[in-house]
C-alpha cells in the first residue's frame, strides 16, 4: 500500500427529523453534489462509490448515486450499523491506497422513522442475539433501564473502567439516582 490518500470534497446537508426530511435518494444526491462541487470535479470522474446507510433496501445506494449519473462504476452498498460510515470511508481509502482507484467517493445517508430504534425483522433470529447473551452475562440486563445505555456500557464501560469497576460505577450511579429520588423538598 503506497498510494497516498486524500480527502479533496466533502459535502454535508442539514439534519433533520424523521417528520421533516426528504426522500433518502434526494438527501444523498444533494450532499453528493456538495461534495463533488467542493472537490472541483465532475461524477464522470469517480471510479467507485461506496454507499453507507442502515435502514434502506438492498441497492439504496445505487438509488442514492444514480441521480448524478449512470457511468457503470461499481457502487458497493455498506452497512455496519453504528461504524456504517466510518467501513465506508475505510474500504475507499482502502481502494486508493491498493492502486484499485484513483477516485472514489463515499457517501453515507439514513433516512428513519419516527420513533425509537428497534429490529423490523420479526420474522428471523436477530443478528444481535450472541452480543446480547454475552453483554446479559457480563453485566445483566435490566428491562426498565434503556436498551441505549446497556448496550453503551456493554462495548464501553468494561474497556474504559474493568468489568468490577464497571458493577461499581453502576451501583454508585443506582445509589446517587436514589439519593435525588429520595431528597426531602
Amino acid at each position: 500500500m503506497s498510494s497516498r490518500v486524500a480527502v479533496v470534497g466533502v459535502g454535508m446537508i442539514p439534519f433533520t427529523t424523521p417528520r421533516n426530511t426528504e426522500p433518502y435518494h434526494v438527501m444523498a444526491e444533494a450532499a453528493a453534489r456538495r461534495a463533488l462541487d467542493d472537490a472541483g470535479i465532475e461524477y464522470a470522474q469517480v471510479q467507485q462509490g461506496y454507499v453507507g446507510y442502515v435502514y434502506g433496501d438492498s441497492t439504496s445506494g445505487q438509488a442514492a448515486l444514480y441521480g448524478l449519473g449512470q457511468t457503470g462504476i461499481p457502487i458497493l452498498n455498506v452497512n455496519n450499523n453504528c461504524s456504517t460510515g466510518s467501513s465506508a470511508l475505510f474500504l475507499a481509502r482502502q481502494a486508493i491506497e491498493t492502486g484499485a482507484a484513483d477516485c472514489v467517493m463515499a457517501l453515507g445517508f439514513e433516512q428513519m422513522m419516527r420513533g425509537a430504534l428497534g429490529s423490523i425483522w420479526s420474522d428471523r433470529p436477530s443478528a444481535f442475539t450472541r452480543f446480547d447473551d454475552s453483554t446479559k452475562a457480563l453485566q445483566g440486563w435490566d428491562e426498565q433501564a434503556p436498551m441505549a445505555a446497556q448496550l453503551r456500557d456493554a462495548t464501553a464501560g468494561p474497556r474504559a473502567v474493568g468489568g468490577r469497576g464497571l458493577r461499581r460505577c453502576r451501583a454508585g450511579e443506582r445509589r446517587r439516582r436514589n439519593r435525588e429520588v429520595h431528597q426531602e423538598p
